[in-house]
């Protein structure tokens, strides 16, 4: 099996060397592992003999059940219906789903596990046990058993990704699965990732706690739970899907709606945002940098996959054991290639000439209080008392992207041809203080 290095020695060093901690102290019969930087898998790395049964160390193509990071996809899935005006984020999921429990809850709700919603089905623990259509489903659900109101608190919910999975299949009129691959796989080029194993492919284990002995787990077809953990993929499939994460490709989804799945929606208050949500993706407050992504967990896999937007740079990591230091792990890998080779400034280059807004740039007041627009990356950007960057709407409309200003509407106040003033969400800013 051959091993990718494309970082210095002692960064190769570094990551193995994590890897093998993480293997040895948390008893895993295998961890796969790979860092990627600027859309590029740069290493990968591998310890632990029992992935599959020729007893050698699994390579980046080999297959290991993903778990939760599943449900990633079934956001994007969501995500892109409201993009095509098929639903709202704040439709209630008995709009699409008629009849059903919790139809009182967002669809918003869903995504960011804020409704309430109990973790999981009724019935068996559906992880290990064979899937049940979605009428089954739905018959054994209760709104009796809500973990308690919507919006008081980040409670995890694999039960309203099942739902999830089931509006976009009924908005598009095909199955999950034909759109994860239609919509997702295939724009990404994921070749090798499936929703049963394919050769080569991970066995599932747990590991005795006394005995130190290897047990299988079983691996089902999750049925109409799918759309929260069935998925089995590689690490460089989820090279290629975490590089989405970071430069978007327009065909799966926007480069606006990734930064909106990537805002905190719910926490934990006990952690806030160093354990905290969005729309479909896991949150990591990393000071000062924020690290997104999610976890997985399923029967005898782990998995973990989590880019830093800002410093274009990601970590994923398989392992075929039931418990243990894998998804946690991704994020180390990333501190660790950031520490041994921080990230290299982007070369400064003169930008290219506005489509609309060149009369803008330069100083504005808040009142006394000196603000500037300016451009960055070909995008008009306000800073000072008031942050945000602009996108063009119409002539002489804009709308805040980020910050305080987010989603508000700056708009170009003429005399004539000329500006006298520029006015959003009630402030008014003037080329001299108070406009005198």
């Amino acid at each position: 099996m051959t091993q990718l290095t494309d970082v210095r020695p002692d960064t190769a060093a570094a990551l193995f060397a994590e890897i093998a901690t993480a293997q040895g102290e948390s008893k895993l019969p295998s961890v796969n592992a790979g860092v990627l930087r600027d859309g590029e898998l740069v290493w990968t790395g591998a310890r632990g003999r029992f992935a599959t049964a020729d007893g050698a160390l699994p390579g980046a193509d080999v297959q290991y059940r993903i778990g939760s990071i599943t449900k990633t996809m079934t956001a994007v899935l969501i995500m892109q219906c409201r993009d095509d005006g098929l639903l709202s984020l704040n439709d209630a999921v008995g709009k699409h789903l008629p009849g059903i429990a919790f139809g009182d809850l967002t669809i918003r709700h869903l995504l960011a596990h804020s409704g309430g919603m109990n973790a999981e089905p009724e019935g068996p623990w559906w992880e290990r046990n064979p899937g049940v259509t979605f009428d089954e489903l739905t018959a054994a659900m209760n709104d009796s058993q809500a973990a308690g109101p919507a919006d008081r608190r980040h409670h995890y919910s694999n039960l309203g990704y099942g739902l999830l999975g089931e509006i976009v299949a009924r908005l598009r009129g095909v199955s999950w699965l034909e759109l994860t691959q239609e919509r997702i796989l295939d724009p990404l080029e994921m070749r090798r990732t499936s929703y049963f194993p394919s050769v080569p492919a991970a066995d599932g284990f747990s590991v005795h706690p006394f005995s130190g002995q290897l047990d299988p787990e079983p691996a089902y077809d999750s049925g109409a739970m799918a759309p929260a953990g069935q998925l089995w993929s590689t690490i460089e499939d989820l090279a290629r899907y975490a590089t989405f994460w970071i430069d978007p490709v327009h065909e799966v989804l926007s480069r606006e709606s990734v930064e909106e799945m990537a805002a905190p929606v719910a926490s934990d208050p006990r952690e806030g945002l160093n354990a905290s949500y969005g729309l479909g993706l896991r949150l990591i407050a990393d000071d000062p940098h924020l690290l997104i992504g999610h976890t997985g967990s399923m029967p005898g896999f782990l998995a973990g996959l989590f880019v830093d937007r800002v410093r274009r740079v990601g970590a994923v990591t398989l392992g075929n054991a039931t418990y243990g230091r894998v998804a946690s792990l991704a994020p180390d890998l990333v501190r660790i290639l950031t520490r041994y080779e921080p990230p290299i400034t982007q070369e400064w280059v003169p930008e290219p000439p506005l489509a609309q807004g060149a009369e803008l740039l330069g100083h504005w007041y808040w009142g006394n209080t000196p603000l500037t627009i300016s451009v960055c990356a070909g995008i008009l950007q306000l800073s000072g008392g008031l942050t945000t960057r602009l996108s063009p709407l119409a002539p002489d409309l804009y709308q805040g992207r980020d910050g305080y200003l987010a989603g508000e509407k700056l708009h170009v106040i003429r005399n004539g041809e000329a500006i006298t003033h520029l006015t959003v969400a009630t402030f008014v800013l003037t080329r001299t203080p108070y406009g005198r």
